[in-house]
């Protein structure tokens, strides 16, 4: 990168240059998405260690997205009164405290403690969204072609995060030696120790740097009441809030049952995924897999969030020739289509279409925040919380896809994530409604 474009990518109009603190912002951005990634190997795990349901396991992820809702208007409450450093300094505490609470929940063997561990991080994660996303945008000069670049440069570390979670997941917690009694739930406790320590490095750097305060437009208290009422007359607005909470719930419930499928659907998934690692030199060697799980999450990993990252930078160029909500339909059409083949249980042609949908998933999110935020004028600022509180679809997804695999088998669940994308579908083909001049959105949001 040349010395004008860092000057003018990190450095605001006063002179100041802002690269440094970007890079710390950058780190939040991929210990949340570390964090996120690392969730989806503890469902099998506790199945296996706590002898759980698949229905119970699934509140692995209703624990952490009840965080997230729970959190959502404290956070911002927070950070209006003390300032978004300070928000990021609490959300790293909680997120701190929550990692470290594992130790205690490995003690009690029991499910429920770990919940509740998973719900403390939740709390820092949410506190780290809503701060490090606005300081992507300020932290250099503020021209829009320079903060889209800085989210997108923020946000690839977001993805890096969700690919390295379920690798080192996958080496830690199911590489490990099999033990029994309190022993089993080492392979859980170290990495969320290692994971704790390095949050509170982190916290103690953003306790000692300075960043530039975010000076938001306060909106007048009286404009209040009737901005929920116009928000609610639009409809497109309305569908997009349905259709991120239903975008969010397949997303989920295929990060948690990813491995439970594969396992199942190929018994023998280890000896293939070795052989694919032995082409890999010292990588290869480092996460070569002990057993299927440990091999599914390298799957996951690679295949899934491999894709989702490939997913994200190719979807921002395409947008260029296709209009956003044309391009999402066609995505939702064909991961639909990709959910049927997944309930045929095919073997490894079902694993392949399970992961090859998470390139299709990659642009749902910000485009359909975008979309829905689109035209709204004054009321965006409401209209993005609702969209941003829409992520509470998470919570649900993966207890529900639990029953149905208990009572029947893991490839029917699959018909749930089915419905979401068919609704995401006709949401992009006929419930976005006239969008004029829609090539102007951009895919830097969330």
């Amino acid at each position: 990168m040349n010395k004008k474009t860092t000057g003018s990518l990190f450095r605001t109009k006063d002179g100041i240059n802002y690269l440094v603190p970007f890079m710390f912002i950058c780190s939040l951005f991929l210990l949340w998405g570390f964090a996120h990634g690392l969730l989806d190997v503890l469902d099998k795990h506790f199945q296996d260690t706590l002898q759980v349901s698949k229905a119970q396991s699934g509140f692995v992820q209703f624990s952490l997205y009840i965080g997230y809702l729970a959190m959502a208007i404290p956070a911002g409450i927070f950070m209006k009164r003390y300032g978004y450093q300070k928000g990021i300094i609490l959300g790293l505490t909680l997120f701190g405290i929550g990692a470290f609470l594992f130790y205690p929940a490995a003690k009690f063997e029991a499910f429920i403690p770990f919940l509740l561990a998973l719900f403390v991080i939740a709390c820092g994660l949410a506190c780290l969204e809503t701060a490090a996303n606005p300081y992507s945008t300020v932290l250099g000069s503020q021209e829009e072609e320079f903060a889209a670049r800085r989210i997108n440069i923020s946000q690839s570390f977001n993805g890096l995060g969700w690919i390295l979670g379920p690798l080192m997941g996958g080496l830690f917690i199911f590489g490990a030696e099999q033990q029994d009694g309190a022993e089993k739930f080492d392979s859980l406790v170290k990495p969320y120790m290692g994971i704790g320590c390095v949050v509170v490095v982190v916290a103690v750097i953003f306790m000692l740097i300075k960043l530039p305060d975010i000076e938001e437009k306060s909106e007048e208290e009286s404009e209040e009441n009737p901005k929920m009422g116009r928000l609610l007359k639009h409809p497109a607005f309305i569908a997009a809030v349905i259709a991120q909470f239903l975008y969010v719930a397949a997303q989920t419930g295929v990060n948690s049952f990813f491995i439970n499928y594969v396992t199942e659907e190929i018994p023998n998934v280890t000896g293939p995924v070795a052989n694919m690692m032995q082409h890999l030199g010292y990588f290869g060697e480092v996460f070569m897999p002990k057993n299927a799980e440990q091999a599914a999450s390298v799957i996951l990993a690679i295949g899934g969030m491999g894709l989702f990252w490939i997913g994200r930078i190719s979807g921002a160029y395409l947008m260029k020739f296709l209009k956003p909500k044309k391009l999402l339909a066609i995505y939702a059409l064909i991961n639909t289509a990709l959910m049927v083949f997944v309930q045929l249980a095919l073997g490894w042609g079902s694993v392949i279409a399970l992961f090859s949908c998470y390139f299709f998933m990659s642009v749902m999110f910000p485009t359909i925040f975008a979309l829905g935020i689109h035209g709204l004028g004054s009321l965006t600022k409401k209209a993005s919380s609702f969209l941003v509180m829409a992520v509470a679809g998470g919570a649900f997804c993966p207890p529900i896809m639990g029953v149905v695999a208990d009572h029947s088998s893991m490839s029917v669940a699959f018909f749930i994530p089915m419905l979401c994308f068919a609704f995401i579908a006709w949401y992009a083909i006929w419930g976005v409604g006239k969008i004029e001049h829609d090539n102007e959105i951009v895919l830097h949001h969330h």
